[in-house]
């Protein structure tokens, strides 16, 4: 895949963290952004920002809570019109917050797994729709290391929604196999972020910088799934998977 085949990419939740990371980017290689979140505000000042550094380009912004599934459809497609045809969708939008199952939070734990997998399921839709009509585009989903294994604590339901999150990239990619359609799972592993800072423990925390580089050159590659950063996460979501549970816990 050339450097330059997917022109017209959007991204979910870029108004923070990795979404905005990955617009940053992706603008200064001079694609043209549909860039979606809940905070209007910082969509704005981003795409102010983009639109000064890189004349170039088109950023178009929409608001979107993903969980408002009937708005994630209408906002991809009109998205798509404005652009003149998306090439990539980014599935990004994600939430992390949990406490351990059985300790009076379960409305938190289903706003995480609701929003982890059923938002990005109407995600996925909303670009297939999109992608099997035209028979090519590339579906991006943002699922985690954590969905290797089951985790305790506070990631419990994190980490089973990133383990649908995968599993529904796989299946999507099985299905359209035979075809010119892409289908990228990216699992990151701790990269600097809003979402990383309020966590109690982050090991081998990758820089803001050097997450999202990681994370744009691995979606380039366009590889049906891929840790990032590669190193060392290729190699600790092998230890994660197999390692003893008391170990397994403390990685976690």
């Amino acid at each position: 895949m050339t450097d330059q085949t997917r022109r017209n990419i959007l991204i979910t939740g870029a108004s923070s963290g990795l979404g905005e990371g990955m617009a940053r980017l992706f603008a200064a290689r001079g694609r043209n952004l549909a860039l979606c979140a809940r905070r209007a505000d910082r969509l704005e000042e981003l795409a102010a920002e983009l639109r000064a550094q890189h004349p170039g380009g088109t950023v178009v912004v929409r608001p979107l809570d993903v969980n408002d599934h009937d708005a994630v459809f209408r906002v991809v497609r009109e998205c798509d019109e404005e652009l003149g045809g998306l090439d990539r969708v980014i599935a990004n939008a994600g939430l992390g917050k949990g406490q351990p199952v059985g300790t009076g939070y379960f409305r938190a734990n289903k706003q995480t797994a609701e929003t982890n997998f059923i938002a990005l399921l109407a995600q996925c839709e909303a670009a297939m729709e999109l992608f099997r009509k035209r028979n090519s585009g590339h579906l991006v989903v943002v699922s985690s290391v954590t969905a290797v294994r089951g985790a305790g604590g506070n990631l419990t339901s994190y980490a089973a929604s990133k383990a649908a999150a995968t599993s529904l990239a796989e299946g999507i990619a099985m299905s359209v196999a035979d075809t010119p359609i892409k289908v990228t799972c990216l699992m990151p592993g701790y990269i600097e972020s809003e979402m990383t800072a309020r966590a109690k423990k982050t090991p081998l925390l990758a820089t803001a910088a050097a997450g999202h580089r990681a994370l744009v050159e691995a979606i380039e590659r366009e590889p049906g799934a891929a840790f990032v950063p590669r190193w060392p996460w290729a190699v600790m979501a092998r230890v994660m998977r197999y390692a003893p549970a008391p170990l397994a816990r403390r990685l976690g």
